[in-house]
């Protein structure tokens, strides 16, 4: 038997060991580049607060919220609003960051909205082009699918957006269907249109006078409308109340699931209801209250309707 040479051997081993180490460093390499893949995939779908306000999807979001919001003040009609709202087009002109929280998540953003109907319909007046200048605040939902929109000031395009009706334009047909998420033309028709509102008798009350801000709430008094707005707007007590109640609303909202976030949105529709029908400034503080032990029962899963 041939005597193997120990030179070789040696040689041999330490072609193994040099072998072993490049396929380790290897996988680990790759292993590092796949971490990095994942947190630049990670950092593109957090994006800086500025590109939030003034991103399509933003705009989108924003869109999706004033057809809905119209739909509830027409009180009907919202699978045909839902279909309005993928023709209509929308635009934000100036968008700006007012403020941020890092820690939430949230930012505050202002700018002037304006809302394009497609051929074939119109608010009363024959408008079809919508503006107003609307703060928005958009919060991370906790699902993780996007921000949740919250609007100011946008009652100068929800109002008369319910009252949408059919025009005398119509649009033939189109050869091939729209798919979701194609950008219609002027030719496409856009599907049921909300019934015509019935003809008032008699002219709409006038709006409350708008409130002389001497206090800064959470939200922007210059579209401060209902009594309890305005109330807000001039008591810096109130204002206090307020301001607390929605950091712990947009905190809660951060760390709610799915049920939870319903909950919370759906109570502060009533909470508004309720504060704005109050005849005091003593019962709107104590509905403030209120609304905070709400939030925090849901939160704990204590509350009960």
């Amino acid at each position: 038997m041939r005597r193997v040479n120990p030179t070789v051997l040696a040689a041999a081993a330490i072609g193994l060991l040099v072998l072993i180490a490049a396929v380790l460093i290897l996988t680990r390499q790759g292993r590092r580049d796949q971490d990095k893949l994942s947190d630049d995939q990670a950092a593109g779908n957090r994006t800086g607060p500025e590109k939030r306000c003034a991103s399509q999807r933003t705009y989108d979001r924003i869109k999706s919220e004033i057809f809905r919001q119209a739909a509830e003040v027409r009180k009907s009609d919202r699978a045909a609003f839902d279909r309005l709202a993928s023709y209509a087009s929308v635009r934000v002109d100036g968008p700006l960051l007012r403020s941020h929280d890092a820690e939430l998540g949230t930012v505050r953003c202002t700018g002037r909205l304006s809302i394009d109907l497609p051929p074939g319909v119109a608010v009363v007046g024959g408008r079809r082009s919508l503006s107003a200048d609307v703060d928005y605040v958009l919060q991370p939902a906790a699902d993780g699918s996007g921000d949740v929109v919250i609007l100011e000031g946008a009652d100068p395009i929800i109002v008369p957006l319910a009252t949408l009706a059919r025009t005398g334009e119509t649009a033939p047909t189109p050869a091939v269907p729209v798919q979701p998420g194609d950008q219609p033309s002027a030719s496409t028709p856009v599907g049921p249109v909300p019934s015509a509102p019935p003809t008032a008798s008699e002219p709409a009350p006038a709006p409350p006078p708008v409130a002389r801000a001497v206090a800064r709430p959470s939200f922007n008094c210059r579209y401060a409308r209902t009594r309890g707005e305005i109330a807000v707007c001039r008591d810096s007590g109130l204002a206090a109340l307020d301001r607390q109640m929605a950091a712990q609303y947009f905190r809660a909202l951060a760390a709610a699931d799915g049920r939870q976030r319903a909950t919370l949105t759906s109570t502060r529709d009533s909470f508004l209801r309720y504060r704005d029908r109050c005849p005091s400034d003593s019962c709107i503080a104590e509905t403030y209250r209120g609304r905070m032990r709400e939030i925090r029962d849901i939160m704990k899963g204590d509350w009960r309707p």
